[in-house]
């Protein structure tokens, strides 16, 4: 489907909704006319004459199977996390899912909002984990952000700022891809990139490995947010229907040794 179609019919279903939502009051204008025409909403009137609409059956329908799609996305798109952070812990490193990190971006970086000086950006990085070590400069922090949709990955690649922040707070920084949805060429070079297929998560293109040392704020943030506690459970054999399920073991490319920095150890 092209970009101006997908943009279309995204739009068709947020009408649908916001009506399904509310009283049904009209906008009359050129969503409304095409959702009028395909039979998925229908005008009505009340005894005082005022028009409103509804979702017909049709218009249910369909938003019943976007719920659907959307909702199998979802579902994907964790199980392929819970992976990665499997995998970050078997390496021996302290993980977290779900973070929401402050990250500052410099001057000029584009769409962050600020060309005079630093700005701030807000990093949620699907997977972010550090080393298991007693040295700060060793905990070479790794950031994993996940994709198993085209569209959710072109919409991160048309914003640098977010690739910044990533990269501000990481020692090295990630796209894992569902196989199919793109290839290693289309992620800029500045991260690595790992493949995910029924055979589990291979390393397409290594990420480059820079020093870091985290902001103290980092440290703070990560204080406050425990570190995931699904592996937890894995040291513990008597409770054997809490263990998490098991994905494919990573395998590396002919040129990446799981136990290089690049392959995120």
């Amino acid at each position: 489907m092209a970009t101006g179609q997908a943009g279309q019919a995204a739009a068709q279903r947020r009408r649908l909704r916001e009506v399904w939502r509310s009283a049904g009051w009209p906008c009359h204008d050129a969503i409304e006319l095409d959702l009028l025409a395909a039979g998925l909403l229908q005008r009505r009137w009340d005894a005082a004459g005022r028009e409103t609409l509804f979702v017909t059956d049709a218009g249910l329908q369909l938003l019943a199977a976007a719920r659907r799609r959307a909702q199998a996305a979802l579902d994907a798109h964790e199980a392929l996390v819970a992976c990665v952070a499997r995998e970050m812990h078997h390496a021996g490193r302290v993980v977290w899912r779900g973070l929401a990190l402050r990250a500052a971006l410099p001057a000029g970086t584009a769409d962050a909002g600020n060309e005079e000086g630093t700005t701030w950006a807000m990093a949620r990085p699907d997977v972010y984990s550090i080393r298991h070590t007693t040295l700060e400069d060793q905990t070479e922090p790794v950031a994993h952000e996940i994709k198993v949709s085209r569209a959710d990955l072109l919409s991160d690649l048309r914003s640098p700022a977010k690739g910044a922040a990533y990269r501000a707070l990481s020692s090295q920084c990630w796209y894992v891809l569902r196989e199919g949805i793109a290839s290693p060429e289309e992620v800029p070079s500045e991260f690595g990139v790992m493949m995910a297929g029924d055979e589990g998560l291979s390393v397409a293109r290594p990420a480059p490995r820079r020093p870091m040392r985290l902001p103290f704020a980092v440290w703070m943030a990560l204080a406050r947010s425990a570190p995931d506690p699904a592996f937890a459970l894995e040291a513990d054999p008597s409770q054997p229907a809490l263990q998490p399920e098991p994905c494919p073991r990573m395998t590396a490319s002919p040129n990446t040794s799981p136990c290089s920095p690049g392959f995120g150890n």
